[in-house]
């Protein structure tokens, strides 16, 4: 799978929180559970949020023009910081404010074998949400762990989706935790302890999502490992040493790259050319994602 993977993911998990936001305001009409409500604007927000991320993809496609000679990759990155956001406000603020009220002014559940039923079936769909990203993210990974995968990727969409799914499963076992000691101890303060949970978590997630989508709208540079195989690479044939070296993701699949190199003897113009064009080669047979390379001769004063 290539770094513009992940549609799959994403349109599982749109097609899954789509059908389970239906399941869970039925289950809401039904019951009068807050821990069904929250999850079912838990679900509506990830619906719209899957829809933004395909957007991003799409308008990421637009050609390089005057306005924006770098184009447009970072579409992706502003799209998911948008997700991010929303699942802050809709999801994890609605379901601490239900909570909260739902704590303070306890009121009796309908049906809630009902709930309980809903929640089940929803856990299972989220589950085969959640196995479809781990799928679509499994080349990406490589070796790293799914803690760094996430930390680090430079495709925003997979990480978004791996956490978006995994908060949802897990938001699931809170409402089923709330709505079942609900109707075991017929205190139903246990629904709105749930629906608490759901919030706590939502916006914990919504936070760690800002800060890394925000990180990457800003612009990173890249991983140690790939910056070490760039310079490998440009120190080789006719490149003595790499100076100065500066990296930037404009894209989840465009890598930017200037450098000051220094070359080895008294060069033609010709053979200093053919110098750069051979190091450029060098690097994108290595790095594929670097799409612009701006190389730069100098004479190397390092003592």
């Amino acid at each position: 799978m290539s770094a513009s993977g992940g549609s799959k993911a994403i349109i599982a998990a749109l097609a899954a929180n789509a059908g389970i936001a239906a399941a869970k305001f039925i289950g809401w009409a039904f019951t009068g559970s807050a821990s069904m409500l929250a999850e079912a604007v838990h679900s509506v927000a990830d619906t719209s949020n899957q829809g933004l991320l395909l957007l991003g993809r799409r308008t990421s496609q637009r050609k390089a023009d005057e306005d924006h000679p770098f184009g447009y990759g970072r579409d992706r990155y502003f799209y998911s910081f948008v997700v991010a956001l929303m699942l802050f406000s809709m999801g994890g603020v609605f379901a601490l404010y239900e909570g909260i009220h739902k704590i303070q002014h306890p009121e009796p559940l309908s049906y809630p074998l009902v709930a309980v039923a809903i929640l089940v079936v929803a856990i299972g769909l989220e589950t085969f949400s959640f196995k479809t990203a781990i799928g679509e993210s499994r080349e990406l990974k490589g070796t790293a762990t799914w803690w760094q995968f996430v930390r680090n990727s430079k495709v925003p969409e997979l990480p978004v989706v791996l956490l978006e799914d995994a908060g949802a499963l897990f938001g699931l076992v809170f409402a089923l935790f709330g709505v079942g000691m609900s109707v075991l101890t017929g205190n139903t303060v246990w629904d709105g302890i749930g629906t608490l949970f759901i919030g706590v978590l939502l916006f914990l997630i919504a936070i760690f999502l800002i800060v890394e989508m925000k990180s990457l709208l800003i612009g990173e540079g890249a991983a140690p490992e790939t910056l070490r195989v760039i310079v490998d690479e440009l120190q080789a044939g006719r490149v003595e040493r790499v100076i100065h070296i500066r990296t930037q993701y404009l894209g989840p699949e465009e890598l930017l790259i200037t450098a000051k190199i220094a070359l080895a003897g008294a060069l033609t113009q010709e053979e200093v050319a053919q110098a750069i064009d051979d190091a450029e080669v060098r690097v994108r047979n290595k790095v594929p994602d670097a799409k612009l390379i701006y190389l730069e001769p100098d004479v190397d004063r390092t003592p």
